[in-house]
């Protein structure tokens, strides 16, 4: 009887980590098979969500630099003649097709980079008080790019080389610095407005591409 016992102490532990063992065993086996039973959009959407989210940050960040200027109503609008142009009507939203829809938020994102760098290197002559919020903006802008390219490669859309604009390399006069910076500001508000709408458009057509 002394033996008996000593030999179910023994084994008890060996079994109970065998029985362990293959139980996770059996689940790591059937982890793939419940990852592809999720929906598609509940797998995708996360990656789609935060380039939304981001992008509505990056508004709020541009929204507040122009809070920081202080400017008159009658500022000359129209300096930058190669600012992307939107269309804003619902009907021209909901017929936007995915791929060519992210390349050209993608060249669109790249171009106005492009003009708020330039704005950064002429405000630094000139001492900009919201140089630093600038940079802060251009950081979160480059961070959207970013993900928007990721997307693009997801579901294959093609990357159009961007064409640099030609800017100015400097702007001798202070009052033309702050109007350059104030129609910037203003028009990619705008822009950030209508690229969240886009996205959130997009959603439906990128879980059906996935």
């Amino acid at each position: 009887m002394t033996l008996t016992l000593e030999l179910y102490r023994v084994h008890l532990p060996m079994l109970l980590d065998s029985s362990i063992s293959l139980l996770f065993s059996l689940l790591l086996a059937q982890l793939p098979v419940f990852t592809s039973a999720l929906p598609a959009n509940r797998r995708q959407m996360p990656d789609l969500d935060k380039l939304t989210n981001q992008t509505k940050n990056l508004m709020k960040i541009t929204k507040d630099l122009l809070k920081d200027n202080v400017f008159q109503p009658d500022i000359e609008l129209h300096r930058f003649k190669n600012l992307p142009a939107m269309n804003n009507r619902a009907s021209d939203l909901s017929n936007l097709e995915l791929k060519p829809t992210l390349t050209q938020l993608h060249t669109d994102l790249k171009t106005f980079e492009h003009h708020f760098e330039w704005l950064t290197r002429v405000s630094k002559k000139h001492h900009h008080p919201v140089l630093p919020k600038l940079v802060d903006m251009i950081r979160e802008m480059k961070s959207v790019i970013a993900m928007l390219h990721r997307q693009m490669q997801k579901v294959e859309a093609q990357r159009v080389p961007h064409a640099t604009p030609s800017l100015p390399p400097h702007i001798p006069v202070h009052w033309d610095v702050l109007q350059s910076s104030q129609e910037l500001l203003q028009q990619f508000t705008l822009y950030c407005d209508w690229a969240i709408r886009a996205l959130m458009n997009l959603k439906p057509k990128i879980a059906a591409a996935q």
